[in-house]
């Protein structure tokens, strides 16, 4: 599916509403911006409001991009904004899993003060760990389960973020939490060793096909680039 131009009416203001984005602070956004996100393009950084397992309610920042799924109607993928950390302030067992590539869950501390569970994973590039807050990404995990018609199972593997292999046309395709990639997630072909591979040593950001969403299209480069808060 090659569509990337959406209607004005398309506009899935009931799914943004559940993260805290009302019809008016969408319609409010420069005009610039709004035919951007028709055109399918990323939004401007806003903030969302994302639900914990414990109903506790996390503030933070995101853009997110419109898409279609396999009925064609519009749905909303995010593209969180990622919070750096230093490699010495996880403990020494966590440390060596960071180092060896493997994306953990650990609590953070957010801006507000509150604990909360978040992936963590170290970008090989600057040595910093990345962190997002894990309700940030269930939305992206949730569409990734539902094109490729996972199991809860499956849903909890990558969700505990471990890679997972599937076959597909008797191909293997395996996808798991790269937070060095746009969504937070990355799918590509072959096994987990190969998925592993690729993840090594990456620099900047790729430009990728969403193939896994029937983008049928390759990510412009202003769709990329976003910003990273240290501390």
């Amino acid at each position: 599916m090659s569509e990337t131009t959406f209607l004005e009416q398309e506009m899935p203001y009931e799914i943004l509403q559940q993260f805290g984005l009302t019809e008016e602070m969408i319609t409010d956004l420069p005009e610039h911006a709004l035919k951007g996100i028709f055109a399918g393009r990323r939004s401007p950084v806003l903030p969302v409001k994302v639900t914990n397992e414990q109903g506790e309610v996390i503030t933070c920042r995101t853009r997110f991009c419109l898409m279609r799924n396999e009925e064609d109607k519009v749905d909303v993928i995010f593209i969180p904004q990622l919070i750096e950390t230093d490699l010495t302030q996880f403990p020494e067992d966590k440390q060596k899993l960071l180092e060896a590539g493997h994306a953990i869950i650990e609590p953070m501390t957010t801006s507000e003060g509150r604990e909360v569970m978040a992936f963590h994973q170290i970008d090989f590039e600057t040595g910093q760990v990345l962190s997002v807050p894990t309700p940030v990404i269930g939305r992206n995990l949730q569409l990734i389960c539902d094109h490729f018609h996972l199991s809860n199972a499956e849903l909890s593997c990558l969700s505990n973020g471990k890679p997972l292999t599937v076959s597909i046309d008797d191909e293997p395709v395996t996808m798991g939490i790269d937070l060095d990639d746009l969504t937070g997630i990355r799918v590509s072909k072959g096994d987990e060793q190969q998925w592993r591979s690729t993840q090594e040593g990456m620099g900047e950001i790729q430009l990728r096909y969403l193939w896994m969403l029937d983008y049928g299209r390759e990510w412009q480069s202003g769709l990329y680039s976003r910003g990273r808060i240290y501390r």
